[in-house]
């Protein structure tokens, strides 16, 4: 029992125990590959030695530096985005470690066996845990600027204070615990909040997201967790909503098998001129094998699970919609470095966080995509608390009959009626009134 509660006990005994608590990393899954710029492209000995540290499972990094050292180039290779994982012995601790992963679930789709989709635990209930995230510039010595939230609900910049020098030892003074973080206060972010569209590192293109997916692989051996970069917004907001579903409709995330694949979205950016531009884009997307049509279409009496399914739909972005941030995620991020000389990788594949993402162009609006957008209207319309939402799917029940959430004619329906609640939202609550005298 003693050990019970000393378990437990918030205060620290150690000098380990005073820092916060990171989850050991054992590798890294990145979502695309580095390739040679143009400029090298035109060397062949850059040619050969890159394709030859390929072959033998170098990093991306140790081959971008070994070209740029061997050869005087700067900026060797970029990344690229292509529609699998990369997972490579040398980002492995244990290196048999991303053998056994494409073992198990890696995938011959005609260029040999790759890592397309793979399913994922993760650890914390926390979706924050699961993928940290933050503002960051990075420059060849670290990481120099980046965000963190205080209680007041303002993001803020941060940076490392400048060295101590020891004038009695002549050196400079040695810092417990790590490195003085403090506020940015210079001419540039005078008051210390993190303003993107103030800030000349953002900018210029040096501070952008940075956020790890981090997770175990099932069947996989491992005492720590793997992660997955992405520099993405649009990535981050749609696993946030499948973390919320989830998490709502079973109670927790711990337990859940989720799956990571790549999917292909239309995003619009603005270019340098300021002219939209639209292009196709490989998003790494979350997903679980969860039935959000029959959590939507239970018009019997609630039982604990259903009820607290039954708010997750009113916390589902619009899919292929993104345009605003869910507040809980608006407060932690929003950008990553674009390329590899930032020194950090994660931004091999998953796009930047400047434009719109749009629908398939020219494809028909799928079921899926009527129910997000009716989650949507459902949010708008206040339909958050347990009673409304229970009321909600017994007048959807009522009116449309067992199996409509499947039906798309029927949800089609639905969505023009929660549209003209816009404006008339009495209208809709005389109309759920009188379905639950009919229950």
């Amino acid at each position: 029992m003693n050990a019970v509660v000393q378990m437990f006990d918030n205060a620290p005994r150690s000098l380990v125990e005073e820092r916060a608590i990171r989850p050991p990393i054992i590798g890294k899954i990145r979502p695309g590959i580095k390739v040679l710029t143009r400029a090298a492209q035109g060397n062949p000995q850059a040619v050969a030695m890159y394709n030859e540290m390929v072959i033998a499972g170098d990093s991306y990094e140790t081959i971008g530096k070994t070209i740029e050292t061997k050869l005087k180039l700067r900026n060797a290779l970029v990344p690229r985005n292509v529609p699998h994982f990369t997972c490579r012995r040398s980002d492995f601790s244990n290196p048999d470690t991303a053998d056994e992963i494409l073992r198990l679930y890696g995938e011959d789709r005609g260029d040999g066996v790759k890592l397309h989709r793979f399913p994922v635990m993760f650890a914390f209930d926390d979706w924050l845990r699961n993928v940290p995230n933050q503002m960051a510039a990075y420059t060849t010595t670290g990481r120099q600027y980046f965000s963190e939230y205080r209680r007041d609900g303002k993001r803020y910049c941060k940076t490392y204070a400048p060295v101590e020098r020891d004038e009695r030892a002549k050196r400079a003074r040695r810092s417990f615990g790590g490195r003085l973080v403090i506020h940015r206060q210079d001419e540039d972010i005078p008051d210390g909040i993190c303003d993107p569209h103030m800030c000349p590192q953002y900018q210029e293109r040096k501070c952008n997201l940075t956020a790890n997916f981090l997770f175990a692989i099932p069947d996989v051996k491992g005492l720590g967790l793997i992660e997955l970069p992405t520099n993405s917004i649009y990535v981050l907001q749609k696993a946030y909503s499948a973390m919320q579903t989830v998490a709502l409709a079973r109670g927790r995330l711990t337990g859940t098998r989720f799956w990571l694949s790549k999917k292909e979205f239309d995003i619009t950016r603005i270019d340098d001129n300021g002219q939209p531009v639209r292009q196709k884009q490989m998003l790494t997307v979350l997903d679980a094998d969860i039935d959000l049509g029959a959590l939507l279409d239970s018009g019997d009496e609630p039982q604990p699970a259903l009820e607290a399914a039954s708010r997750a739909v009113a916390l589902i972005e619009a899919a292929g919609n993104v345009e605003v941030l869910p507040e809980s995620l608006a407060g932690h991020a929003d950008g990553e470095p674009e390329t590899g000389s930032s020194m950090h990788e994660g931004s091999n594949g998953d796009g930047d966080g400047d434009g719109e993402l749009s629908g398939q162009q020219g494809q028909a609006e799928t079921l899926e995509e009527k129910r997000h957008r009716m989650s949507d209207l459902l949010n708008r319309l206040g339909m958050s608390q347990p009673e409304r939402q229970q009321d909600f799917r017994k007048y959807a029940h009522v009116t449309y009959g067992r199996g409509w959430a499947e039906r798309p004619a029927d949800v089609d329906q639905m969505n023009v009626r929660l549209t003209a609640a816009l404006d008339d939202r009495a209208a809709l609550d005389d109309e759920i009134k009188q379905a639950k005298t009919y229950v």
